[in-house]
């Protein structure tokens, strides 16, 4: 039983910060019912397929999807709108990812949820917020990851200090929205318990990276300048960068005065120790430093660098992919786990779950859903009745 076992949660989102919250809920046991509209989830066909194209998703929506129910319901349809409704007077939580605006279109916004549940938590995952919670100009304008890390000054922050403003590899604007969202879900769950009162959750992706480039608010309030791009090194901590090996890079933190020692020793450079004995003074010579480290790095393989620094510096290959798969540490922490893929006649490979519990384990509940997959089991024998004259009057 996971934690979240007695928590039914209605999920109307699509694509990536939405579905990512969910699955979060659903790794923790939670009964995450995903009401697709006509035709699915956009993200369903989005490649790369194990086989072919005939398979009902790729691995994008496996990835995000995994652990859930699906019903497919058209929220502009009576039938269909009340279904929703009876569901939700049983629900937990309610997520969506719309626009601003939307769900009140459908007359199915959070006021009129909450009349039919008063003890109903409400979640929403919006590029820039709802009005319910500060109304600014930007709401109501379409909003993806691009955009969230462009606005919140993450693209101006990362990349090489020539180089152009760049954006951050996996969607953080997506994924870091997403686990807000989900902590701020469980707060209001836990408000629910004591209180018998549900509430409104919204989680802005403008707002996210804002909090995720802290260092570069404070910075700015600090000294007054912007921060912008400087490759792998840190503002203020020094070495803390990447290094060239001969077969690859190499990450060295190596900031406090016992590190660099330790550093310097592995180099058998016991002047740079001596010299540069606080953080100070070797910020102060962080570039000529910073060519010394480079310059011992540059004919080691990576596996010689690490192993001469473990046990007392901080210190890391930088892997790939295909790295991570043969790393027995994520093996070890069941970080990769592999699911049925419908259609490929084979399992694939996802992401495992990293919250770990020692009581309530925590793992993805299986394949991602075919569409309208669990009608029956949701909506019971009504759902059959309704399917059959739905059917009856398109034959008509």
């Amino acid at each position: 039983m996971g934690a979240l076992s007695d928590l039914r949660v209605l999920d109307l989102t699509q694509v990536l910060a939405g579905p990512y919250c969910t699955m979060l809920l659903a790794d923790m046991g939670a009964d995450v019912v995903k009401i697709e509209r006509p035709g699915g989830d956009l993200i369903r066909p989005n490649p790369p397929y194990a086989e072919s194209s005939d398979e009902p998703y790729g691995g994008y929506f496996q990835s995000v999807n995994r652990g859930k129910r699906s019903l497919e319901l058209d929220l502009g349809d009576v039938e269909d709108r009340e279904a929703f409704l009876s569901l939700v007077e049983e629900a937990d939580v309610v997520v969506e990812n719309y626009r601003a605006g939307t769900m009140e279109r459908f007359d199915l916004s959070y006021e009129t949820l909450r009349e039919r549940n008063p003890e109903l938590v409400y979640a929403s995952i919006r590029g820039f917020g709802d009005p319910r919670t500060g109304e600014t100009d930007r709401q109501g304008q379409p909003s993806f990851d691009l955009i969230a890390q462009a606005l919140g000054g993450v693209m101006e922050i990362t990349g090489q200090e020539d180089g152009p403003p760049t954006k951050v590899g996996p969607g953080i604007g997506d994924l870091f929205t997403a686990a807000l969202s989900a902590v701020g879900i469980l707060a209001a769950i836990h408000h629910r318990d004591r209180t018998g009162e549900g509430q409104y959750v919204d989680t802005a992706m403008y707002d996210a990276m804002v909090s995720m480039t802290e260092r570069a608010v404070y910075q700015y309030s600090y000294t007054g300048d912007a921060p912008s791009r400087q490759g792998n090194s840190h503002p203020t901590l020094f070495p803390y960068d990447a290094f060239e090996c001969a077969d690859g890079y190499v990450v060295i933190a190596a900031f406090s005065d016992g590190h660099w020692r330790g550093l310097c020793e592995a180099m058998d450079r016991a002047d740079l120790a001596a010299d540069y004995p606080d953080a100070a003074s070797r910020m102060a010579e962080r570039e000529s430093l910073r060519s010394a480290i480079a310059d011992w790095t540059r004919d080691l393989a990576t596996a010689d660098v690490v192993d001469a620094l473990e046990g007392q510096v901080p210190a890391a290959p930088v892997q790939d992919t295909a790295d991570i798969f043969e790393d027995s540490h994520v093996e070890d922490r069941d970080m990769l786990v592999d699911v049925e893929q419908p259609g490929a006649g084979r399992d694939v490979t996802i992401a495992g779950s990293p919250i770990k519990m020692s009581e309530t384990e925590t793992a993805p509940g299986g394949r991602a859903p075919l569409l309208d997959e669990h009608r029956a089991e949701i909506l019971g024998d009504d759902a059959s009745e309704a399917e059959g004259r739905r059917t009856a009057e398109s034959d008509d």
